[in-house]
């Protein structure tokens, strides 16, 4: 069974301008692991920084951990074939590491990404689903419940979304002593948080500064109590709430999970 390495880098509103260089730096700095999704609009750009890599020699394609997704309007069965071999050829790639669906509700098939009604609200597909995703986690969400019961079913877990994108995370006081505790920043306690919780985590970013410290992370280890008071912060707090389909029918926040 092959492995996800735990730490990749997240390249959710990465610029098509600025993701090449940063899939490149982030393979540089040993960074093996990487998320994208057709929804992003940047498969191709990622899969330039790629194939760079490769023809340089840096890496190999085996190597690497590719991970990109199925949006929401390649549900239906004779869609998703083509959706899948389109994302290849943007990637430039033979094959995917890991094939998501990106979100566990169908949406309409059509040019509109996200098709909606007069009132805003999406228009669903009449697709089911029986899958799993990537799930928002972080100190404000620790997901304990599903992460444990993943685990228990032999599931492995990739946490979007570690940094939260919000600034909170970056001003609460218990988060900044612990980083003070270890002389690391607060995303790199945010993103270890993750790696001793079995937890795979894409952190995103485009500044090389930044692609480097996310990925020093390997040099110490949270204490228990230190862990403890991460999971203490949690508020069920979820960042994504995708408001415009809280009216389809595979909705999956209103579940007890």
């Amino acid at each position: 069974m092959e492995k996800i390495p735990l730490l990749g880098l997240g390249t959710w509103k990465s610029s098509p301008q600025e993701v090449t260089e940063a899939i490149k730096t982030a393979i540089d700095l040993g960074y093996r692991h990487f998320d994208t999704a057709f929804f992003y609009h940047n498969e191709k750009e990622v899969g330039e920084g790629i194939q760079q890599k490769i023809k340089e020699g840096t890496v190999k394609r085996e190597d690497l951990f590719i991970v990109t997704k199925l949006w929401n309007t390649f549900h239906e069965k004779d869609l998703v074939k083509s959706a899948c071999q389109n994302s290849l050829k943007n990637l430039q790639l033979d094959y995917l590491d890991l094939y998501l669906v990106h979100c566990p509700m169908g949406f309409k098939a059509g040019d509109d990404e996200i098709p909606t009604d007069q009132n805003g609200m999406i228009i669903a597909s009449e697709t089911d689903y029986l899958d799993t995703w990537e799930i928002e986690c972080h100190p404000f969400l620790t997901q304990e419940k599903l992460i444990n019961y993943c685990h228990s079913k032999g599931i492995s877990v990739t946490a979007y979304r570690p940094l939260g994108g919000t600034s909170d995370f970056f001003n609460e006081p218990i988060i900044k002593k612990i980083a003070e505790k270890y002389k690391k920043s607060v995303a790199q306690v945010l993103i270890r948080f993750h790696i001793q919780r079995n937890v795979a985590v894409i952190p995103k970013s485009v500044t090389p500064s930044r692609i480097k410290e996310n990925f020093q992370v390997f040099d110490f280890e949270l204490a228990k109590e230190d862990m403890d008071s991460l999971l203490s912060l949690n508020r069920n707090l979820r960042l994504a709430t995708f408001p415009y389909a809280k009216n389809h029918k595979d909705y999956p926040f209103n579940i007890e999970y």
